[in-house]
């Protein structure tokens, strides 16, 4: 999939270095300032297009964030694959970005007029991991956690429905945690990885910061209170989180169950992942994508 984007843009395959592999493959291209963004979500077509479009306007207006390259034509929708280019951020060196810097990003985000050709609004979060569901093999996922997490499915599309947000709708980033962050030039704190960039409630954003915290250990309880400081408001008192909470859990799935036929990691993942949910375990702690548990599986 690298070598066909990197024959459409022009540019060497060779030297390429895999820096993520989740949701996305990201790999860099060092020799031409480039990076490739390789979705296995093959519905993604239409929010990858949005957030080339959104992350252009954002960077020329000055919002810290990755922005595309010039390639035209893309993104790119290759062999069930959605592919898209952005310029290369060089690392500096140096503490990683922090969850108050991100409160921050977010606090300008969410203050920002709507752009005039804004993305669509958000879509039901847990589409993708019902459409993967529907098209997992029964080896990948067993018949019984796959029934199980329909209903869960339908059973928080429910609760969804009801929920009142109390913030006004605005330009959300829909994947917002610090590990979506990069130390850019000078050190400056950039937002990435806008593959769900849409219009929606701000708390979509501001929860996935507690979901991590909870599941996956990151950030530190000190830095969970440091990012509702630098955002200014807390999403602890208001009695929605919880939903929201339940429904990341179950939305983040997807990935797990498209990889699950080909990473033995995802596999495992997954099946510990809904045995705790189906314990209602809400602490239970995940594995992080990229931890030593998935190195080499």
């Amino acid at each position: 999939m690298l070598e066909a984007v990197c024959r459409t843009i022009g540019v060497p395959a060779s030297g390429a270095d895999l820096l993520h592999l989740h949701s996305n493959a990201v790999f860099a291209l060092p020799s031409a300032g480039l990076a490739v963004r390789v979705s296995s979500d093959p519905a993604a077509l239409g929010r990858i297009t949005a957030s080339l479009r959104v992350t252009a306007r954002l960077a020329a207006s000055g919002f810290p964030c990755t922005a595309p390259a010039p390639a035209p034509g893309q993104p790119f929708s290759i062999a069930g694959k959605v592919a898209s280019v952005w310029h290369l951020v060089p690392q500096e060196p140096g503490p990683p970005p922090s969850a108050a810097d991100l409160g921050r990003l977010l606090r300008d985000l969410h203050s920002r007029p709507l752009p005039p050709s804004p993305p669509g609004t958000l879509a039901d979060p847990l589409d993708s991991v019902l459409t993967a569901l529907h098209a997992a093999s029964p080896d990948a996922v067993p018949r019984r956690d796959r029934e199980w997490l329909k209903d869960q499915v339908d059973k928080l599309r429910g609760q969804w429905a009801t929920l009142c947000f109390p913030r006004p709708s605005a330009l959300i980033h829909g994947d917002a945690h610090p590990g979506n962050l990069i130390r850019g030039p000078g050190g400056t704190a950039l937002l990435g990885d806008w593959d769900h960039v849409a219009i929606g409630p701000p708390e979509w954003d501001l929860v996935q910061v507690h979901y991590t915290a909870r599941r996956l250990g990151y950030p530190a309880p000190e830095d969970v209170d440091a990012f509702t400081a630098a955002y200014g408001w807390d999403i602890r008192g208001w009695p929605g989180m919880e939903t929201l909470v339940a429904v990341r859990e179950v939305s983040g799935l997807g990935s797990y169950v498209r990889n699950a036929p080909g990473q033995p990691f995802a596999r495992r993942e997954l099946a510990m992942r809904v045995a705790t949910l189906r314990a209602d375990d809400r602490f239970a702690r995940w594995n992080r994508p990229g931890s030593a548990a998935s190195r080499g599986t």
